[in-house]
Parts: C-alpha cells; sequence; structure tokens
C-alpha cells in the first residue's frame, strides 16, 4: 500500500475470545501495513477491536490467527509464532503507552526506580551510567531532575502519562503502540501531550501506532488512518483523504459525529440508527450492514475485501466500484 519501506506487516489478524464452538470474534483477518517513520492512526467505536489489536502487536495477547511480521530485525520475524521467551529479546525495540497511566505505575516505585527498571531489564545505562540516562529521559518529556524521588501519586494526570512515555523510551524502541493516551486527561492538558508525543516522534524518529477514539487528535498527529468496524477494516487512507474524501458509510458517518468548534465547517450531522452487532454473531456479509442507511439486500452477501479506490486509499463497500 506504499512505495515506502514497511516496519510492521499485519496480514489477516484475527483474535476470538471464549469457546470455539460460540467465540467472540474481537478482531477478524485484519490486514494493513506501518512504514517506518510513519504514525497510524486506528480507529473506531469503542468495542471495534483497536485495543485488541495493540495488545497483539505487543504480545500481551496472543492472535488467533494471521501473522504480525516486524521487520525493524534482519531477517524479519513473524511475531504470531513467537514465544514470549523468544518475543523478549523485542520488547526493547516495540513499546507501548498505556490509556491509564496511573494505573501502569508502580504506585510504591520512585520515578528513579520505574525507569530504572526498564534500563535494568535490557542491560541499559549500568553503574554511573543509570542516573544521567534517567535525567535524560525525564528532561525529554519536560520534566526536572528532582521528579525522580517523588512516587506516581505525587504528579498530575498529565505528568504521570509523561512519566509512561519516558519509560517506552527508556529502551530506545523502534516502534510505540500509543492506546488512547490521552483519555485519562483533562481537555486542558491533553495539547501538551500530543505535542510532546508529535515532538519526540519527529526528534528520534520513531513509528507509531496511535489507538484513539479522538479524530482531532488522529488528524493532527497522524500520516494515515485504518478505520475499524466490529474487528473489521473498512477504510484505510492518507489522513487528509480520508478526512475531505472518506468513502465508506460508516467512515463518512464516525467524522459527522465528530464535534467541529467552526459553524462554517460543519460536517452534515448523520445519526447511525440501532446498537454496534454482537461480536459473538456478527452479521453475514458486510458487518455494517445493520446500521448503514445504504443497505440494500446484496449487502447481506457482500464481500469485505479491501479495494484500492485511489492511490493509497482502500475501502471495502462495494458501491464505490
Amino acid at each position: 500500500m506504499s512505495a515506502l519501506e514497511p516496519l510492521v506487516e499485519i496480514q489477516g489478524l484475527s483474535k476470538n475470545f471464549g469457546p470455539r464452538a460460540a467465540p467472540v470474534q474481537a478482531v477478524s483477518n485484519v490486514s494493513f501495513s506501518i512504514m517506518k517513520g510513519e504514525t497510524v492512526g486506528l480507529v473506531g467505536e469503542s468495542g471495534s477491536g483497536k485495543t485488541t489489536i495493540g495488545r497483539m502487536l505487543s504480545r500481551l495477547t496472543d492472535p488467533s490467527a494471521g501473522h504480525m511480521w516486524y521487520h525493524g530485525v534482519q531477517p524479519a520475524v513473524d511475531l504470531a509464532v513467537l514465544s514470549q521467551r523468544q518475543y523478549r529479546s523485542l520488547r526493547a525495540e516495540i513499546q507501548v503507552v498505556f490509556q491509564d497511566p496511573y494505573a501502569s505505575l508502580n504506585p510504591r516505585m520512585r520515578i528513579r526506580q520505574v525507569l530504572g527498571e526498564a534500563l535494568d531489564a535490557h542491560g541499559l545505562a549500568v553503574g554511573s551510567a543509570r542516573m544521567p540516562r534517567i535525567y535524560e529521559l525525564l528532561k525529554q518529556v519536560g520534566l526536572n531532575e528532582e521528579h525522580a524521588e517523588r512516587f506516581p501519586h505525587e504528579f498530575s494526570g498529565g505528568q504521570r502519562q509523561r512519566i509512561g512515555i519516558a519509560r517506552a523510551l527508556a529502551v530506545e524502541p523502534k516502534f510505540i503502540v500509543a492506546d488512547e493516551p490521552l483519555s485519562a486527561l483533562d481537555v486542558s492538558i491533553q495539547a501538551q501531550v500530543i505535542n510532546l508525543l508529535g515532538d519526540i516522534k519527529d526528534r528520534l524518529g520513531l513509528t507509531m501506532l496511535l489507538i484513539s477514539h479522538d479524530l482531532d487528535v488522529v488528524e493532527y498527529l497522524c500520516d494515515r488512518v485504518v478505520v475499524l468496524y466490529l474487528g473489521r477494516v473498512v477504510e484505510i487512507a492518507p489522513t487528509q483523504k480520508l478526512y475531505t474524501q472518506a468513502l465508506h458509510p460508516y467512515t463518512q458517518a464516525l467524522l459527522a459525529a465528530s464535534p467541529t468548534p467552526d459553524p462554517e465547517v460543519a460536517r452534515p450531522v448523520q445519526v447511525l440508527e440501532g446498537d454496534l452487532p454482537s461480536p459473538a454473531n456478527p452479521p453475514s456479509g458486510c458487518v455494517f450492514r445493520t446500521r448503514c442507511p445504504l443497505a440494500e439486500a446484496r449487502c447481506a452477501q457482500a464481500d469485505m475485501t479491501l479495494r484500492e479506490h485511489s492511490p493509497g486509499h482502500w475501502q471495502a463497500c462495494w458501491r464505490n466500484f
């Protein structure tokens, strides 16, 4: 889907929960790539499978099927088939920024211990180099040396998220999965963390998967966007093209639901009827058809395979071909 070199290639990725006789299909046959140095946004309603994909990429959850090729090492490796022991050597290269910064930090550890634990786990900055590296990490995320001696509860939510980002950066990763990194923060603090993520990504040349329900943040930070509905990819496009020329009815509805402060550019309101179907019993054909305002009888047998509508713009609705 791009002439650039991929860092991560996801092919036919699926994840089922529950018994085999009646599985819950959290993610079904998802495929997309993330190029080196690129930030890709993963968007969709709650329950669409965004976080599950992020957890599979970081191997906090094992996939049920499919491949996750990582090209940060040579030869490339399929993360989906590695044991936890084999994956350990790659944990320094693939890091996660979690949604809730307070829950992801040990309340009994001082910040120098939190960051030092990551360094110790991978044998980095040992001995006399340890504290200078911790101070450097704190400075990178806009904190001071004195913060190294504090406990997590002594920080604001935005500061704790900065510490979470510093911990991810401690092991010099190539790829970061940022799972809803702003949703637990006040709106006044979100802009600071957004700018921090963008600055760090550009300065360090990182590749990032940003999982978010905030479409404005995704538009600001991301180069491309992957749209999920009920565990399926319905559209992939460069950010500007997606926000101005969305093709899939679900993407159009998602964008229309995002508020805008400028009435001159307000999008037409498009309210979807009904609830998200159960992933334990998804609709046949196009899974969006039960809520789609344009649905026809043909949609019950429609193939949801992504097709390229224009260079780099892929979508799964048969109406656009």
